[in-house]
């Protein structure tokens, strides 16, 4: 009884354990079918239709994108000149600024004090410029208007105009072409044309020099303001970069400007010893062309060769061999030594920037094209080519 009713429970205990394995496989079985059931007809279920793309509200938007973009264009060509006339002073004002820097440092003048000083330089400079071209040149058309009947009667007497007048009547064409109405009307519309130019070329000096003396006052400012949009993390070299940039382009403007002024100088003692009446005059001339990049100096020497050809043909032909010499020698000595403290750009890029400056925004272009290239050079330099060279 003992081992029977010990063994029956152990069998009872034993069968149940036995069987609860297969039991347990069999449910999860039916469980895991049951399970994929539903997500078998969930499959086979179709879902909802495939929304249609909004063609009118993607062409609407794009089509306001377009029109936005047009009107941006637009507006900025209707502002292109006030635009130029910014950019202009500003890169006058950084030109200027190694001055200004000089005069605090050497003179001992607050900021204020150096930009009036340089301020009343310009102004003097403007009326000597103007005092110096403006009586002679009205002078010379006085008295080409005063001796034009002398020159026509010297032209009859001339054999070989005599011979033209005859075969095709020059003087009569040119009677009735004075006499006719149209004429005058032509002639008075250009001058209309003409002082409309002086006009416009004074109020775009006006308005220049007005910017240039702001942004000579605030420059500092607005460095700050530029490199304040930059993130805190590249702040440092951004401010690096752009001082150095600033300096080179301001040393750069100052060094054109004294070969100039060397060029005027040099040109106004040659005239001077040469004994012209326009010694001043033709001076000018030369210093201020020899602004323009690549081709100014060579510019004032056939005007001035041109002008000293009316008085003497020889003394016009050394007056261009002169300058011809005098231009190797500034090539060669005097802007090396003056633009050392400039950043160096190659003859190539120096000629490609001002040809494509000069293509898109004319004599202005030309000017500013050099720094340009300048600010350029300095950030290939200096950020580009040493990421390259890690890379």
């Amino acid at each position: 009884m003992s081992d029977g009713a010990s063994t029956e429970p152990n069998g009872g205990r034993g069968g149940p354990r036995e069987g609860r394995g297969p039991r347990r496989e069999g449910a999860g079985r039916e469980e895991h079918t049951a399970r994929e059931e539903p997500q078998a007809a969930a499959e086979d279920r179709p879902g909802p239709p495939a929304r249609r793309p909004a063609y009118f509200r993607i062409g609407f938007v794009g089509a306001l994108g377009v029109l936005v973009a047009w009107l941006m264009v637009q507006a900025l060509v209707g502002v292109r000149g006030v635009l130029v006339y910014i950019v202009v002073a500003l890169f006058v004002a950084v030109g200027l600024n190694p001055v200004i820097e000089f005069l605090r440092s050497r003179a001992r003048l607050p900021r204020w004090l150096a930009i009036l000083v340089v301020c009343l330089a310009l102004v003097a400079f403007t009326a000597v410029f103007v005092w110096a071209i403006v009586p002679p040149l009205t002078e010379q058309v006085a008295s080409l208007a005063a001796g034009l009947p002398a020159m026509i009667d010297d032209l009859q007497k001339n054999a070989f105009f005599a011979d033209l007048n005859e075969r095709y009547d020059l003087l009569d064409r040119l009677q009735g072409a004075v006499a006719d109405p149209d004429v005058g009307r032509q002639l008075f519309g250009g001058l209309v044309g003409v002082g409309q130019v002086v006009v416009n070329s004074v109020v775009a000096s006006f308005t220049i020099f007005i910017l240039t003396l702001f942004f000579m006052a605030s420059l500092h400012g607005i460095l700050d303001v530029c490199y304040r949009l930059v993130p805190a993390s590249r702040r440092t070299g951004v401010r690096e970069i752009g001082d150095e940039i600033v300096l080179r382009i301001g040393a750069f403007i100052a060094g054109e400007l004294v070969v100039a002024a060397i060029t005027g100088v040099v040109a106004f003692l040659f005239f001077w010893a040469v004994g012209s009446s326009y010694a001043l005059t033709l001076g000018l001339v030369v210093g201020v062309t020899a602004l323009i990049p690549l081709v100014g100096t060579t510019i004032g020497a056939v005007v001035a060769a041109m002008a000293m050809t009316l008085v003497d043909p020889w003394l016009g032909l050394f007056t261009l061999a002169f300058f011809l010499v005098y231009q190797q020698i500034e090539s060669y000595v005097i802007s090396p030594r003056v633009m050392r403290r400039a950043v160096h750009v190659s003859p190539t890029a120096n000629i490609t920037a001002a040809l494509v400056g000069g293509a898109m925004m004319g004599l202005v272009g030309a000017l500013l094209a050099i720094p340009v290239a300048a600010s350029l050079t300095i950030i290939l330099n200096k950020v580009v080519f040493p990421r390259l060279e890690e890379a």
